[in-house]
């Protein structure tokens, strides 16, 4: 019998045999779009949740028991039926895995850890400095299937040197930026984010090392611990000579967002016509219309 059925007694002598009533699993659009391989790895993996939390908090013995919030969502590892969202949330790790439960469950254990190690609550309340990042990203407007849009300026007058003097704090600066964009999504209707990263300006000599290190470590935090949240991602102004530079992190990304990414050349008229097979004119940051 499965987690979303009741039994029903056994029919007394001379009574019609009684019908199982079955409990649907709470749906929304978005688990609506499910494959049955999908819900069959899914309903595996929601099995395991007890287990994966006590593996995640070892030092909770009530772990088993404890409910926690992942992106605003909350997972009742007792109860994971109860919101389709979750569905939403847990078959991502699935899903960045081709379904395979034990690589599921071993990339949702990684990224609980990592997520209390790292301190997110910390991280998000941090104050920087604004003559920094206050230009260097944003969430601002949807794309046309209503998901929120993340802007990465890295070109323009932005000062490189400062963002990335501090490695670690430009870390929890991108990190805190993509909580601040996940924390748009419902989980219902809408499940990823548009991404664009703009490089106007920047030269071969503006990277040095630690903008390679930073890069490359946040390159690895969001292919571990936020898969599946990204649509399409646009690299725009990229200086032909850079263009290179994006194809040389290949190895470290998946064949499936790489898929997802695109790299558009230079030039206002060039970048507003990429940016709108995305998103309509009204929904653009003010520096791309």
């Amino acid at each position: 019998m499965s987690a979303t059925e009741t039994a029903a007694p056994a029919p007394q002598p001379g009574q019609a045999e009684a019908t199982v009533p079955v409990v649907e699993e709470p749906q929304n659009p978005l688990t609506q779009k499910f494959t049955e391989a999908e819900w069959k790895s899914l309903k595996e993996f929601r099995i395991q949740l007890p287990d994966i939390f006590a593996e995640a908090y070892p030092d909770n013995p009530e772990a088993k028991e404890t409910p926690i919030s992942l992106w605003g969502v909350d997972i009742d590892p007792t109860n994971p039926v109860g919101d389709a969202r979750v569905s939403v949330v847990l078959l991502k790790f699935l899903r960045a895995r081709h379904l395979n439960v034990s690589e599921g469950r071993s990339m949702l254990v990684n990224t609980l850890r990592w997520r209390e190690s790292f301190d997110l609550k910390a991280a998000c309340a941090e104050e920087f400095p604004k003559d920094v990042f206050g230009g260097l990203g944003k969430v601002y407007g949807r794309d046309k299937g209503g998901r929120p849009v993340v802007y990465n300026i890295y070109g323009g007058t932005q000062d490189l040197k400062a963002a990335f003097g501090d490695v670690q704090r430009f870390i929890r600066w991108r990190v805190a930026l993509m909580e601040q964009s996940v924390s748009q999504l419902d989980f219902i209707n809408v499940d990823q984010t548009l991404q664009i990263h703009d490089y106007e300006g920047v030269s071969i000599t503006s990277r040095d090392a630690n903008s390679k290190a930073a890069a490359s470590e946040a390159t690895n935090i969001f292919q571990s611990h936020y898969p599946e949240l990204l649509y399409h991602k646009l690299f725009v102004n990229v200086p032909t000579l850079l263009t290179w530079i994006f194809w040389a992190f290949k190895p470290l990304i998946s064949a499936e967002t790489v898929k997802k990414m695109e790299v558009v050349g230079t030039g206002k008229g060039t970048v507003r016509r990429a940016l709108a097979v995305w998103i309509d004119e009204g929904e653009v940051e003010g520096r791309y219309r």
